[in-house]
This record gives C-alpha cells, sequence and structure tokens, in this order.
C-alpha cells in the first residue's frame, strides 16, 4: 500500500489539473501554458495534469491536445510530471490519444471513465486494459461518477490492479470507505481529486492530490502534504482548514472549476483567458469574491 513517506508516488505527491489557457479570441495559447506551467512547478507542483476535467477536455481538438503537452515539455523539462488526459467515451479514439500523448512527450495517462454510454463493469474494465496495452505509458484511472454516470467499482479497481501499467487512481468518487478497500488490497496511488479531501486521503494512505485549486494556491496544498510528512499533524490540519473558504467558491459554487479557476487566474493577471461554450465566463461579483477569498488565504500564509 502506499503510505505517505513510505514509497514514491508515481508521479509525485502535488499534481496540479492545470486549466487550458486561451487567447481572447478563444484560440489555445501555448505561450500562456508555458508561463503557467512555469509558475505552478516554481511554488511546489510535482506534476501537471493537462486536458481533464479542468483543463477543458472535451472542447479541444486531438492536435491542441498534443500541443499542449509538447509546449508544457519544453517548459517544465523534467522539473515534473506530465500527465495527459486521454479518456473519452470511445475505446478507440481513447487508444489513439494515449498514442498521441506518449508521442507528445507524456510521463503518464489520465483515463476517464466513458461517460454517457455507461458501460458495465466488465466493459469497463476492458476498456481500461485494452488503453493500457495500447502504449508503454503508465495510467492513472479517473474515477468521477459525478460527471461520468458510471463508478469504477471498487472490486473492479482491484482486478485493475494487476496490470502492471495501471499505477494510480485519480478519486472523485466520494466514497472513502471504498477507497480504504481498495488501498488495503492493492499497491494502486491514490490522489484526491477533491481539494477538500488532501490531507483525509494522505493520511490513510493517499499519494497525495490532483487538485483545481491549486492552479492559484499550488504553494498551500503541498504545505499540507509537507506538515503532514514532518509530523507536525496539527499544523497540517490547520492548512487545509485554511483552503476550505476558497475551494468551496471554486468548487462548490454551481459553477464549474474551470469557470472559477479562469476568474480567478484573470484577477490576478495569470495565463488564462476565456472557456470555450458551452461553458460561459464568471460575472464580474463572482470573480470579485473569489479575489478576495484568495488574498485572505494568501494573507494567512501556509
Amino acid at each position: 500500500m502506499t503510505t505517505p513517506g513510505s514509497a514514491t508516488p508515481p508521479f509525485g505527491r502535488a499534481l496540479c489539473a492545470m486549466i487550458t489557457p486561451f487567447t481572447e479570441d478563444g484560440a489555445l495559447d501555448l505561450d500562456g501554458a508555458q508561463q503557467l506551467a512555469d509558475r505552478l512547478v516554481a511554488q511546489g507542483c510535482d506534476g501537471l495534469v493537462l486536458s481533464g476535467t479542468t483543463g477543458e477536455s472535451p472542447t479541444t481538438t486531438d492536435a491542441e491536445k498534443s500541443a499542449l503537452i509538447t509546449a508544457v515539455r519544453e517548459a517544465v523539462g523534467d522539473r515534473a510530471s506530465i500527465v495527459a488526459g486521454v479518456g473519452t467515451f470511445d475505446t478507440r479514439h481513447t487508444v489513439e490519444l494515449a498514442q498521441a500523448a506518449e508521442k507528445a512527450g507524456a510521463n503518464g495517462l489520465l483515463v476517464v471513465t466513458p461517460y454517457y454510454n455507461r458501460p458495465p463493469q466488465d466493459a469497463l474494465e476492458a476498456h481500461f486494459r485494452d488503453v493500457a496495452d495500447a502504449s508503454g505509458l503508465p495510467l492513472v484511472l479517473y474515477d468521477i461518477p459525478g460527471r461520468t454516470g458510471t463508478r469504477i467499482e471498487p472490486k473492479t479497481m482491484i482486478r485493475l490492479a494487476d496490470h502492471p501499467r495501471i499505477v494510480a487512481v485519480k478519486d472523485c468518487a466520494y466514497d472513502l470507505l471504498g477507497t480504504q478497500r481498495v488501498l488495503a488490497q492493492t499497491d494502486l496511488a491514490y490522489y484526491t481529486g477533491c481539494d477538500e479531501y488532501v490531507l483525509a486521503l494522505y493520511a490513510i494512505g493517499g499519494a497525495g492530490y490532483i487538485g483545481t485549486v491549486a492552479n492559484v494556491t499550488p504553494y498551500h496544498f503541498r504545505a499540507v502534504l509537507d506538515a503532514f510528512d514532518a509530523g507536525r499533524t496539527a499544523e497540517a490540519a490547520r492548512l487545509q482548514r485554511q483552503t476550505s473558504e476558497l475551494t468551496e467558491l471554486m468548487m462548490a459554487s454551481g459553477l464549474p472549476g474551470t469557470v472559477t479557476a479562469k476568474a480567478l487566474l484573470n484577477t490576478l493577471g495569470l495565463p488564462a483567458g476565456p472557456v470555450r461554450a458551452p461553458l460561459r465566463p464568471a460575472g464580474r461579483e463572482t470573480a470579485d469574491g473569489l479575489r478576495a477569498a484568495y488574498e485572505r488565504l494568501v494573507a494567512t500564509g501556509p
């Protein structure tokens, strides 16, 4: 079982689910992506997850996904791992994206549960195994039933753990008991994809996090893990609680995290740009509220 301090997580501990910057006219902003990636790594991220939910993967093209990997790899070099989101509802297309991501320089693949068509568990297992067999890169299974409509059941996860290239999970299932079952029976590295669970999952043997709020406060969540590893558990709990206000505004306000992250980054003068339709930008009042909560968090210090 992967536990804090006892094993090296496959992609590091502190990962950011990076937004995909666009120019004002909606084109892919590769210069902005490089600037943002460099900032995230400089402020504590061990890895960057590209073209995930926060990265607006449903509305970026295959060519844009590959170009983004290449540009970010150029910016961060070997200072951070790059995990590329390649999951779709089509196994064949997912395999193609996996192979393209490997060629573009990714270190790993984020593969979301096929959405909309809702395959049963045996078909789901076959899908992940087919993708894992298609390249030489390790896989992070992305379990987010609230968006996909289908859970990767713990029994399925345990079976999939026997594949040598299925090494990790991005856990957005909100089932801590099920997660503990898998942790107890496999060597899968569990990364929480829910910012409010960073310390909770890490404390029971998780590998770290793949966070959305980390787009704006990468150092603060890293500090939670550092404090816990140093045995300063009360400090780790305090730091986790300090993030609550901003996390709630960004992730539980009725707007997607992509929208709120880009709104806040734009107010900070950092690369972000607009969201792509059907998403719509946050209003001025929302952006101002996010900025105020951000300033309060920064003032507390990690």
